[in-house]
């Protein structure tokens, strides 16, 4: 609580906002069909975080990294769910929740886009992006080339640019 942020929290705070910011774009919801409901746009920020944390990891620090970034984000989550009045004792509760789903989804999503599942990355997106609901092929799609341009972006951006 009373500790000194490393730099390795500061980088991660940082990047954690740019991660957030990405998943609420507007395009995510109007275009690519993720409904504009609490749960859309947590699946929105798991899906983007989870492109976030991979490739934190090819770092030399990268699990330090990683943990850091699921801090941060699970911090902010907690002050959320506060914020819109779930009472004391069911973020506990909702909170692990969240994070057994991103880590559903954070393996979905790697093995569909690493190619070493059976499933596509069209259908990870179709069970995991959509809260339940069923998305048009066109949106599907153009949330399949979303997520395979921003995991490229990261993919090739140095440590360095990661953060602005």
């Amino acid at each position: 609580m009373f500790r000194r942020k490393s730099v390795e929290d500061k980088f991660a705070a940082v990047l954690y906002l740019q991660v957030a910011e990405e998943a609420r774009r507007s395009r995510l919801f109007d275009a690519c069909g993720i409904p504009d409901t609490l749960d859309g746009r947590f699946d929105a920020l798991a899906l983007h975080a989870t492109l976030a944390i991979d490739r934190l990891r090819r770092e030399p620090d990268g699990d330090r990294l990683a943990q850091a970034f699921f801090d941060v984000m699970f911090q902010h989550l907690d002050v959320t769910l506060r914020e819109i009045g779930v009472q004391d004792l069911g973020v506990g509760r909702r909170i692990k929740i969240m994070a057994e789903g991103l880590h559903g989804r954070a393996l979905a999503y790697r093995e569909a886009l690493a190619g070493n599942g059976p499933t596509s990355l069209a259908e990870a997106l179709r069970r995991n992006a959509y809260g339940g609901r069923s998305p048009t092929d066109a949106a599907l799609a153009r949330l399949e080339e979303h997520v395979r341009g921003y995991a490229e972006t990261l993919a090739n951006t140095s440590r360095n640019d990661l953060i602005k």
